[in-house]
């Protein structure tokens, strides 16, 4: 979805997105019901809860520099390959709910974008990303997520929640 923007290699080789510490933990993807079957399948081990309609990892309790890898993580990427989460095919950009509004964000962890002009990452967004990412959280609003202390808002939704 961010090909035009992101490179698959830039994202092959940084992987952040795919590893939690016991900071960011809150950010893990939301799964439907086939995607955690696939990775059920693969790594049987791996156990969900569920989250407004929706499907994210239970993860246990971090603690000091502890790290979570997303379990559809493998050596050569991500498993899911293109039918990955929506949260991941939009990622860094993120969609949350700020003073009422929804909103899309720039997770501030990914190098290849944050020090992008952010003139180009909202014109991306205006050329009809927004409108995509939008109408999905119309349909899933569990991928919608509280706002979080600095993220960068980059675009508001034209009309209130």
């Amino acid at each position: 979805m961010l090909k035009e923007i992101l490179s698959g290699e830039a994202c092959a080789q940084c992987r952040l997105c795919c590893i939690f510490d016991r900071y960011d933990v809150w950010e893990t993807p939301v799964f439907t019901a086939e995607l955690c079957e696939r990775i059920r399948e693969a790594r049987p081990g791996t156990e969900f809860v569920t989250k407004d309609g929706g499907y994210i990892f239970r993860v246990g309790e971090l603690r000091g520099d502890e790290l979570f890898s997303c379990p559809a993580l493998t050596d050569t990427g991500c498993m899911l390959g293109d039918d990955k989460p929506f949260d991941c095919r939009i990622w860094p950009y993120r969609i949350m709910e700020v003073g009422g509004r929804r909103a899309i964000t720039l997770a501030s962890i990914c190098d290849e974008l944050y020090h992008r002009p952010l003139s180009q990452l909202v014109d991306f967004l205006k050329a009809g990303l927004a409108d995509r990412i939008f109408a999905y959280a119309d349909l899933h609003p569990e991928i919608v997520k509280p706002y979080y202390e600095g993220y960068p808002v980059l675009l508001f939704e034209k009309k209130p929640l």
